[in-house]
């Protein structure tokens, strides 16, 4: 059974949304109906050691900044805005203390920064390892919440930032290269801390531009896969529109990896992906511009199902590849790719 089984096998004893439940499994949030329009949106992960991340190179008090972005990433995807959130530490016998006092400023740090607070939660003690779990709670205007299953054929696919840069900063750490270079510092400080893009998912609800909204966190091949499902279409990505900076090649030639691998599949990028009709992209790419960011479009929904790939073949005639889930998996009894959180 593989994550995507385990996760269809407890949606089918949840049951469907009903009541003050908006959306339960299936999005980046639960979503639950608020008074006066509002609407509760709830989201939670986990960072464990050795999966998620590697104390021996992630300092502690990024990795508390990152245990927030990671959830605060799904709160933008839906365009809400984060307020609360409770935390449950698994720390191993004999901890250090000062490891954890750093990472608990990290964690109260992104807090700040993001507007919310640390209203609770449970510490118990991990047999081996640390292991970090943030449930977050946000809100948002109930009519402006955006859902992974509202891409319509013909939308066009954009994604904000550069794709890869988590992937190749994680190659980089785990393998001890690059480190006196400075070029990579931003492939690095995206494995390390990466930002949620709040401000960009709040301001593309409220344009009413976008028809389905995602964050990138397991990579742009799974995560646009989960989109097409939910939304009962498919999805044509031109590799070269693909955004990335020099340095991820440069990176790449260094580790002896793939940088368009990185971009599709790397995982970790906590970008913002979504769908819009064509006409909408002057006013779009004026919203990225306003909240500092470059908006890229990468492709378009088209009728049927899964992801494909198109690249320009030797030949000049398109090549296409199908790309569907080939992120991460927990559980990859049915296969699964590389991925940017795996650390050893």
């Amino acid at each position: 059974m593989n994550e995507r089984q385990i996760i269809d096998t407890i949606a089918a004893l949840a049951g469907p949304a009903d009541g003050r439940l908006l959306k339960g499994i299936g999005d980046d949030c639960a979503v639950i109906g608020g008074d006066s329009g509002r609407a509760w949106l709830l989201t939670l992960d986990t960072l464990i050691e050795g999966v998620h991340f590697d104390p021996a190179f992630h300092p502690p008090e990024l990795l508390g900044r990152k245990a927030v972005s990671v959830n605060v990433s799904d709160i933008a995807a839906m365009g809400g805005r984060p307020c609360f959130a409770l935390l449950s530490a698994g720390l191993p016998p004999g901890f250090d203390q000062d490891w954890f006092a750093a990472f608990a400023r990290g964690l109260a740090g992104a807090c700040a920064d993001y507007g919310c607070r640390i209203i609770g939660g449970d510490t118990v003690a991990s047999p081996a390892g640390y292991n970090f779990s943030l449930t977050v709670l946000g809100e948002a205007p109930a009519e402006q919440v955006l859902y992974r299953s509202s891409a319509r054929v013909g939308d066009t696919i954009w994604v904000s930032g550069d794709l890869g840069l988590a992937a190749a900063g994680l190659a980089l750490l785990s393998g001890g290269l690059g480190s006196g270079e400075a070029q990579f510092e931003r492939l690095r400080a995206k494995h390390l801390d990466p930002p949620a893009r709040v401000a960009l998912g709040r301001e593309l609800a409220a344009s009413r531009l976008v028809h389905a909204m995602m964050d990138l966190s397991d990579g742009l091949a799974t995560d646009l896969a989960h989109l097409c499902e939910e939304s009962g279409v498919g999805a044509r990505v031109i590799a070269a529109d693909l955004p990335g900076p020099a340095t991820l090649a440069a990176a790449a030639r260094l580790v002896g990896a793939d940088a368009e691998q990185w971009a599709i599949a790397g995982g970790e990028d906590f970008e913002l992906l979504f769908t819009a009709p064509p006409e909408a992209a002057d006013r779009l790419q004026a919203i990225g511009a306003a909240c500092g960011l470059a908006l890229s479009p990468v492709g378009s929904i088209v009728a049927g199902e899964g992801v494909i790939l198109v690249r320009q073949g030797v030949d000049g005639r398109p090549v296409e590849q199908p790309i569907a889930y080939q992120g991460y998996d927990h559980f990859p009894d049915s296969g699964g790719g590389d991925d940017a959180r795996r650390t050893r």
